[in-house]
């Protein structure tokens, strides 16, 4: 089987940062069992380096909500925005006052603390400060995705009606979006690296718990979510297992019968 892991809170803690050793096994296990084991995840190549050495026993990196994809280390698919896209994104989200981060597959950019609009987003970027992150200036040309904030929803709004066929938006909740190239997703990479291999999709398993993994879960022929999971990803599964501090991804794979 095709097996598509997510990272955080699926195979990494999001507050531990820790891989469980039951999640390593499990993983080894079905690998050596003839499975093929690929994480799928909503980060950039930049954000997935630093827990690189926890997930060195993967067989593919689907990075960037299928903005960038690689197997066996050699990336197979690329997809930054222009020189263009990235101004003309960038000069929107100005004009709509939009908060955002943007995640490129080498640096992440976004605009001083004393540009930010709100309070609620200056704070999640003082969670990177040191990280080296770039400016918006920085940015163009050199961004696959972003990460953005409002205390209006009527500012996203008028956003995504400006810029409708172009970009897919995922509601991460409470005033966050998720925001790709159109028809990137964790799902749109499942069927890349499915297609690449030769496995028809009626072998594929996701695995995950927050809302971008929704459409991974519908993709995939068996979607299972983590116990710690968002109600809204649990009633899309075929299964729930325990929290991965539980050992849910062993149990997952236990149930699935490929260890």
């Amino acid at each position: 089987m095709l097996i598509f892991f997510d990272i955080d809170g699926t195979l990494i803690g999001d507050l531990s940062h820790i891989m469980p050793e039951s999640a390593v096994r499990a993983v080894a296990d079905a690998r050596k069992n003839g499975h093929i084991c690929a994480v799928n995840t909503g980060r950039t190549k930049k954000l997935v380096e630093p827990d690189m050495e926890k997930l060195t026993g993967f067989d593919a990196f689907l990075m960037g909500c299928g903005t960038m994809i690689s197997l066996h280390g050699k990336v197979l698919t690329h997809r930054t925005f222009s020189l263009s896209e990235s101004e003309e994104i960038i000069e929107a989200l100005h004009r709509h006052g939009i908060d955002a981060v943007l995640e490129g597959s080498e640096n992440n950019y976004n605009d001083s603390l004393d540009e930010i609009r709100t309070k609620t987003f200056r704070d999640f970027v003082r969670r990177f400060a040191g990280e080296g992150y770039g400016s918006f200036r920085d940015a163009v040309g050199n961004f696959d995705k972003f990460y953005a904030y409002v205390d209006d929803i009527s500012r996203m709004k008028a956003f995504e009606k400006e810029f409708m066929g172009r970009l897919d938006f995922v509601d991460r909740k409470q005033g966050f979006y998720e925001i790709m190239p159109k028809g990137c997703s964790k799902a749109s990479a499942m069927e890349f690296m499915a297609g690449e291999l030769g496995i028809p999709m009626e072998e594929t398993v996701a695995m995950g718990d927050s809302s971008n993994d929704i459409p991974m879960l519908r993709c995939a022929h068996i979607g299972i979510a983590m116990g710690n999971a968002t109600d809204d990803v649990k009633a899309e599964a075929d299964y729930v297992t325990t929290s991965l501090e539980e050992d849910g991804v062993w149990n997952a794979l236990k149930w699935l019968g490929v260890i």
